[in-house]
C-alpha cells in the first residue's frame, strides 16, 4: 500500500511539474542534441543511466532517460535536486543551457527495442530427435 502510494505521489508531483512549463523563451537557441550529448559524457550522467540512457544500476536502479517524457522544467528540477542517491548539479555545475541540451539529447535517444527486433532473443532451441532414432 506504502508502494502505491508513493508512486501515486510521485505521479501527481509530475503531472503537476509539467502543467507548470512554459514554452522556451523567444529568441532563445533552440536546445542542441550534439552539445546536451557532449556534457552528459563529461559530466558523468552514463555511469549511472548509461552512454544510450538505458538506465542502469550503480548504488540504486538508475532510471532510463532514452525518449523521457519528462517536460524540460522538471527534468531540470529533478537534476537540480539530485533525488536518492544522485547527486545535485547546482546551476554553477551545470547551466540551464547546458541542463536543455543533456534533455534534447536523451530526448533524441531511440529508447529500448522491442524483444522480437533482437535476434539471440528470438532464437528458437534445436529440435530433439524423436525418440528411437540414430544419428550417424
Amino acid at each position: 500500500m506504502a508502494r502505491w502510494r508513493g508512486r501515486l505521489a510521485f505521479a501527481i508531483g509530475a503531472a503537476a511539474l509539467g502543467a507548470c512549463v512554459a514554452a522556451w523563451p523567444q529568441g532563445e537557441p533552440a536546445p542542441d542534441a550534439a552539445n546536451g550529448k557532449r556534457v552528459y559524457l563529461e559530466v558523468g550522467c552514463f555511469a549511472c543511466h548509461g552512454r544510450s540512457g538505458q538506465g542502469g544500476a550503480y548504488n540504486y536502479p538508475a532510471p532510463p532517460l532514452a525518449q523521457t517524457r519528462l517536460p524540460q522544467e522538471a527534468f531540470k528540477t529533478i537534476v537540480r535536486a539530485g533525488p536518492n542517491e544522485m547527486p545535485a548539479y547546482p546551476e554553477p555545475v551545470l547551466s540551464d543551457r547546458e541542463l536543455a541540451d543533456i534533455h534534447a539529447f536523451v530526448r533524441s535517444l531511440p529508447g529500448p527495442r522491442p524483444a522480437r527486433d533482437i535476434p539471440l532473443l528470438n532464437v528458437t532451441a534445436p529440435k530433439e530427435a524423436p525418440a528411437g532414432s540414430r544419428h550417424e
